[in-house]
């Protein structure tokens, strides 16, 4: 199974991510992750990417595919994965099928955890990470609504788009994805 998990900052997608990789035994992978992993190592792609994240910044689409290529090209991934975090624009979403396509695979979902502002910015804020400060947050939530929603319609109009409401317990945001996806 391949998925995609969008929605904005706090919404769940990484406790998601988790729950789901586990459960169906699949690669998890963390848009945030690679580009914080990038960044450390001091990657040509983290150099590259590191302005951007740092102020809150989407990273440019061109760079982003690069990263989600080079993670699709790994061995671990051949039985199916979990991409959370991207894609992030219309754009990556079509480069995501393009690149798919190539790879001789196809996204079966993308699921979107649906909450409020006021618990992207109270989950972003009780995660505790460094990147996780007021002004950052508030511009990833703008960045979200405005790079991230469009891509709700290009799935809903290819008939793989799951809405799943964010905002209940970790627990019952599983069932309700599990049952949609056929799972149980």
């Amino acid at each position: 199974m391949r998925l995609v998990i969008l929605g904005g900052t706090g919404s769940g997608k990484g406790t998601q991510t988790a729950k789901l990789s586990d459960r169906l035994n699949i690669a998890s992978i963390s848009t945030g992750y690679i580009l914080r992993q990038g960044i450390a190592t001091g990657t040509d792609l983290g150099k590259q990417a590191q302005s951007y994240v740092k102020q809150g910044e989407l990273v440019p689409d061109q760079l982003m595919i690069q990263f989600i290529k080079q993670r699709l090209l790994e061995p671990d991934v051949k039985q199916g994965w979990i991409l959370e975090g991207y894609p992030r624009t219309a754009f990556q979403a079509e480069e995501l099928d393009f690149l798919l396509e190539e790879l001789q695979q196809k996204l079966d979902w993308a699921i979107y955890l649906q909450v409020s502002e006021s618990t992207m910015m109270e989950r972003s804020l009780n995660r505790g990470l460094s990147d996780d400060r007021v002004e950052v947050i508030q511009r990833r939530i703008y960045n979200f609504q405005e790079n991230t929603i469009p891509i709700l319609e290009y799935y809903r109009y290819s008939k793989r788009l799951l809405t799943i409401n964010g905002e209940e317990s970790p627990d019952i945001v599983e069932q309700k994805i599990t049952e949609k996806i056929n799972l149980i």
